[in-house]
């Protein structure tokens, strides 16, 4: 049924139309493959990545950046080309980040960096939603849901890279809001995650970590049906305006 024009408040009215708005408007821009070369050039030149760092393979990289991998290698091979990153052979080799990467400016780095505000607005609407979705699966996840929420938890423990790892962070927060019993809630939480997992930049393995032992915290809540789950819920969103896309301040 259409919502009639009459039925918002100014403001209401102005939040609406900032969700409905295209967000991320530099980075859609970009092709592909300039998204996967920006996503690797900035995490380098912000240290995420150190030098002699070795990459995943491509196909872990191009499901943690939602591309094929046929782009991935082109990107690889690219910013071999362009210094940042080195290929070496045998039984160590791979694709690693130069000893001494490149400083040259990538195209659409510039995108990613300029963006904090859309970032930091998806991040907000990631939390009130979040909260809620924690709150709620307190109340009504069965032990299966819980159970399942546990592999994933333990997933993330083994995970041997970020790619993997952020495969498995997806996963355990759909789980989280599956287990809510709304079905509803599930599509436009996921919504949001797609949108902000566009700003996704590879991270290193103990900081994930770090943010393992909150979805454990949260896991445990749950576990207990203690409303302190929405507590957890927010505080480990919160750290994301500080901690996961470091590099893109609300000044920038």
């Amino acid at each position: 049924m259409p919502v009639p024009p009459d039925a918002f408040m100014p403001g209401e009215r102005a939040t609406t139309e900032r969700l409905r708005a295209p967000a991320l408007s530099g980075v859609r821009r970009l092709s592909a493959l300039e998204t996967v070369r920006a996503r690797i050039a900035l995490a380098v030149d912000l240290g995420l990545l150190a030098p002699g760092e070795r990459l995943p393979a491509s196909d872990r990289i191009a499901r943690a950046l939602d591309v094929g991998e046929i782009t991935v290698r082109r990107a690889l091979v690219s910013l071999c080309e362009d210094g940042l990153l080195e290929r070496r052979r045998g039984r160590n080799g791979g694709t690693l980040v130069a000893e001494h990467p490149s400083r040259r400016a990538v195209k659409g780095m510039d995108a990613y960096r300029s963006a904090a505000a859309d970032v930091h607005r998806l991040i907000d609407h990631r939390l009130t939603l979040e909260c809620g979705i924690a709150h709620l699966a307190s109340r009504n996840a069965g032990e299966a849901a819980v159970a399942a929420l546990d592999d994933l938890v333990a997933e993330m423990d083994r995970a041997p890279n970020w790619a993997e790892f952020h495969g498995c962070d997806e996963r355990f927060h759909l789980a989280v809001a599956a287990a809510t019993g709304a079905p509803t809630a599930v599509e436009p939480y996921g919504a949001v995650l797609r949108e902000l997992y566009r700003y996704y930049l590879p991270y290193p393995l103990e900081t994930l970590r770090r943010s393992n032992e909150e979805h454990r915290a949260l896991v445990e809540a749950i576990r207990r049906r203690d409303a302190a789950a929405a507590d957890i819920a927010h505080d480990h969103v919160v750290q994301l305006h500080r901690t996961m896309f470091v590099g893109l301040t609300r000044d920038a």
